[in-house]
């Protein structure tokens, strides 16, 4: 069964760092390329960050540019986010999400493009 789970949310205050991490499981035909996205109360979900099957490519939104880092480790069947210097804007719940599809496109930045979602963290960002 395929799950997408995130983890490591949490409170952290603006200038701080948090890193969360998603475990996707449930498919061996090969690693998939994975997002995040985060929804902040009444607001739309939006893109944050994509990664390529690899690791090799990497995408991230120009509002988190120079503070978020998406990575991954296929060893582990594991992404993480990486955020720096976070700001009370970036508070919101946080989604994995992945996409098994053999697709061309390396990277994916529409919520329409991945099949599987993670349950959501929540991150907080206190002034």
């Amino acid at each position: 069964q395929v799950q997408v789970v995130e983890s490591g949310g949490g409170l952290v205050q603006a200038g701080g760092s948090l890193r969360l991490s998603c475990a996707a499981s449930g498919r061996a035909d090969s690693f998939p390329r994975m997002g995040w996205f985060r929804q902040a109360p009444g607001k739309e979900r939006e893109f944050v960050a994509a990664i390529s099957r690899s690791g090799g490519t990497t995408t991230c939104a120009d509002s988190v540019k120079g503070r978020f880092t998406i990575s991954r480790d296929n060893a582990k069947n594991t992404v993480y986010l990486q955020m720096n210097n976070l700001k009370p804007e970036d508070t919101a719940i946080y989604y994995c999400a992945a996409d098994w599809s053999r697709r061309p496109t390396l990277v994916l930045t529409t919520i329409l493009d991945y099949d599987y979602w993670g349950q959501g963290t929540q991150v907080t960002v206190s002034s």
